[in-house]
């Protein structure tokens, strides 16, 4: 069954409880989406950077962004130690998402406290879902004995923690107060 954008994942393998090729398959699915995701990532930073008045949170989009391209060679280093092709499938999660990021620069109007409170949510709601995204891919590796896959794909999830984390910092120390009496 499909759903309407037609992305269910398809698997060469029928799904089976305890069934380790399916089981892999699903991973490497989420492991292509991830892939997808990061790439896209690299490209709809930059545009929340160029939206963002406050210079702290231009610097940690930018962080982020160096962070994000080291996520991309990590995933790369991932599919190589899986004797796999980095190939990206895409993820409708993140593309969802950063289009939910492109509307609140859009809704704002102008570069401005209320408009990085919105970015910064925006944002928080990416880093939430790869967080989740992350957590999920390392775990499913521990369960497959992908010791070494599972350690990078942690040392990702460490780094999307820390970027949540300086947003909040961002958003409580500075920004939602300016917002409210902008309001």
């Amino acid at each position: 069954m499909k759903n309407e954008s037609g992305n269910y994942p398809q698997f060469s393998t029928k799904m089976q409880p305890g069934s380790g090729p399916a089981l892999y398959e699903l991973f490497l699915t989420a492991l292509r989406e991830t892939y997808w995701a990061e790439n896209h990532l690299v490209r709809t930073l930059p545009v929340m950077k160029a939206a963002a008045a406050a210079p702290k949170l231009k610097k940690a989009i930018t962080d982020h962004l160096e962070e994000t391209v080291n996520h991309v060679a990590r995933i790369e280093a991932v599919f190589d130690a899986l004797s796999e092709k980095a190939v990206a499938r895409k993820c409708i999660a993140i593309e969802g998402l950063t289009k939910e990021g492109e509307a609140v620069i859009e809704i704002t109007g102008h570069a401005g406290p209320v408009r990085d409170a919105g970015i910064i949510m925006a944002n928080q709601k990416v880093e939430h879902y790869e967080i989740a995204n992350y957590s999920g891919l390392s775990q499913l590796a521990g369960t497959l004995d992908l010791k070494e896959v599972s350690e990078i794909l942690d040392k990702t999830l460490e780094k999307e923690k820390n970027a949540a984390i300086k947003l909040t910092e961002i958003a409580v120390s500075e920004i939602n107060q300016k917002a409210a009496k902008a309001s």
